[in-house]
C-alpha cells in the first residue's frame, strides 16, 4: 500500500515537473513573441514618423507651391476663368475680374457669382460660344460705363467636368482697326467729295453771277420775287458746298486784319434778302465798330452763313434773328451772337451739335456746325450754343484780342 503511494506521488511529481517545463517553455516563446512585436511595433512606428514627415514636407511643398502659382495666376496679363461643365465657378483671377466687371468669389463670396448663370447675358453667350469652339474669338462687350469693349475668349478642357477660360482684352486693337477702316471710308470720302464739289462749284458760282444781275435788272415784283428764290436756293447749295469742302480739306486760314463790326454790317445786309423772303425780322446789335481782329474774312463769313441758314431753316413759318458783337473779359476778346426764336435744341442734343454727320434734319449733311467749329477753332476762338426748348437758341462765337489761347468748344 505505502509503495502504491508512493508510486503515485513520483508520478504526480513528474506530471507536475512536466507541466511547469511546458509552462516555462511557453512562456518564454510568449516572451520572445512579445520581443519580436515590439521589435516589429518599434520599427512600423519609425517608418509611420518617417511616412509622416515625408507628407509633411510634401504638403507644405505643395502649398508653398500652390502659393507659387497663385501668385503667377494673380499676375498673369489675361484673365483666366476655371468652371465646371454644370456652371459652377472654382477660380477667378483678378484680372479675370477686372475684364468682367466682377468681384473675385475669394474675396467677396457673398457678392460674387458662383456659377456662370450668375454672371451678364453677354459673359454667358461668349463663354458658351468659346467653349463650342477650337479656336480664340472675339466678343464686343458692354461696359458698367457703356463704353463698348471688346474680349477675346479661348476654352481648354482642364479634367473630366472642368475647363478653364483665357480671356484677353483686345478693345485698343478693335479701336485701332475701326479706326484705320474709318480713316480709308473718309478719305475715300474726302477725295469724292472734293472732285464733286469743285465740279458744283464752278456753274454755281455762274449761276450766282447771272441771278445778281437778274436781281439789278428793272424787273416786276412778281419775277423779283422768284429771282430771290433762286438767289436764297443758290446760297443755300453754295453754304453746303463750302461746308463739304471745307470740312474735308481745310487749310490753314489766310489771315489779315478785319474789321469785326464790318462784318457783321455784310452780314446784315447779304441776309436781309433772305430774310424778307423767309418772313424773318432781322435785327443787329453791332458794338464792334473799329474792332480789329486777324482773321481768314471769307471763312468767318462762312460760319455767319452756316448759323444763319441754320436759324431760317428752323423757322420755316417765320420768326426773329438776331446779329451781334461786343467787348468781353474787359475787353480782351470780342463775342459775336446769332440768336434766333425757333424751337430751340433738345437737351440732350446740345452736346453732339458740333459733331460731324450729326443733324436732326432729314436730308442734312451735318457738317454745318462741325465745319463752324474747326473754322473758329483755327483763329483760337470757341463756339458755344445756349438753348431751352421752345424759347430758340443763341449761338456765340469768342475770338480773343489780345493772342490766341488754346482753342476749345462749349456747348
Amino acid at each position: 500500500m505505502a509503495a502504491a503511494c508512493d508510486i503515485a506521488g513520483r508520478e504526480e511529481e513528474r506530471a507536475l515537473l512536466e507541466a511547469f517545463r511546458s509552462f516555462a517553455a511557453t512562456a518564454g516563446s510568449l516572451e520572445r513573441s512579445y520581443g519580436q512585436l515590439r521589435a516589429e511595433v518599434g520599427r512600423l512606428r519609425r517608418e509611420l514618423e518617417a511616412s509622416n514627415r515625408g507628407l509633411a514636407r510634401s504638403l507644405e511643398e505643395n502649398r508653398s507651391m500652390r502659393a507659387y502659382l497663385d501668385r503667377i495666376l494673380e499676375g498673369l496679363p489675361c484673365g483666366v476663368l476655371v468652371a465646371a461643365d454644370d456652371g459652377r465657378i472654382s477660380r477667378l483671377n483678378p484680372e479675370a475680374a477686372r475684364l468682367l466687371e466682377l468681384k473675385e468669389p475669394e474675396r467677396d463670396a457673398s457678392q460674387a457669382p458662383q456659377s456662370v448663370q450668375g454672371l451678364p447675358e453677354a459673359v454667358q453667350q461668349m463663354l458658351a460660344s468659346a467653349r463650342n469652339g477650337a479656336q480664340e474669338q472675339e466678343f464686343p462687350i458692354a461696359g458698367a460705363a457703356g463704353s463698348p469693349r471688346w474680349l477675346a475668349a479661348r476654352h481648354a478642357a482642364l479634367s473630366e467636368g472642368h475647363g478653364v477660360f483665357i480671356l484677353r482684352d483686345v478693345s485698343e486693337r478693335k479701336h485701332l482697326e475701326q479706326a484705320q477702316a474709318r480713316l480709308r471710308r473718309e478719305q475715300a470720302l474726302a477725295e469724292m467729295s472734293a472732285v464733286l464739289a469743285h465740279e458744283i462749284r464752278n456753274p454755281l458760282g455762274s449761276l450766282e453771277l447771272f441771278a445778281g444781275l437778274l436781281a439789278e435788272a428793272k424787273l416786276d415784283d412778281e419775277s423779283r420775287g422768284w429771282v430771290e428764290q433762286v438767289q436764297g436756293g443758290l446760297r443755300t447749295l453754295a453754304a453746303t458746298v463750302n461746308n463739304v469742302l471745307h470740312f474735308h480739306s481745310l487749310p490753314e486760314p489766310e489771315r489779315a486784319p478785319l474789321d469785326l463790326g464790318q462784318l457783321l454790317d455784310w452780314a446784315r445786309d447779304f441776309f436781309r434778302p433772305l430774310a424778307r423772303q423767309a418772313g424773318i425780322e432781322l435785327s443787329m446789335h453791332n458794338r464792334l465798330a473799329g474792332v480789329v481782329f486777324c482773321a481768314d474774312r471769307h471763312r468767318l463769313e462762312q460760319v455767319l452763313l452756316n448759323l444763319v441758314l441754320n436759324a431760317a431753316r428752323a423757322m420755316p413759318g417765320g420768326g426773329w434773328i438776331e446779329l451781334g458783337g461786343r467787348r468781353i473779359q474787359d475787353g480782351r476778346a470780342a463775342a459775336l451772337m446769332v440768336a434766333d426764336t425757333g424751337p430751340g435744341i433738345a437737351p440732350e442734343h446740345l452736346p453732339s451739335i458740333f459733331e460731324p454727320g450729326f443733324s436732326t434734319r432729314a436730308g442734312s449733311t451735318g457738317l454745318g456746325l462741325a465745319v463752324c467749329r474747326k473754322i473758329v477753332e483755327q483763329h483760337g476762338g470757341t463756339i458755344s450754343a445756349a438753348s431751352h426748348p421752345g424759347c430758340g437758341a443763341t449761338f456765340t462765337l469768342t475770338f480773343p484780342l489780345g493772342g490766341l489761347p488754346s482753342p476749345g468748344v462749349a456747348a
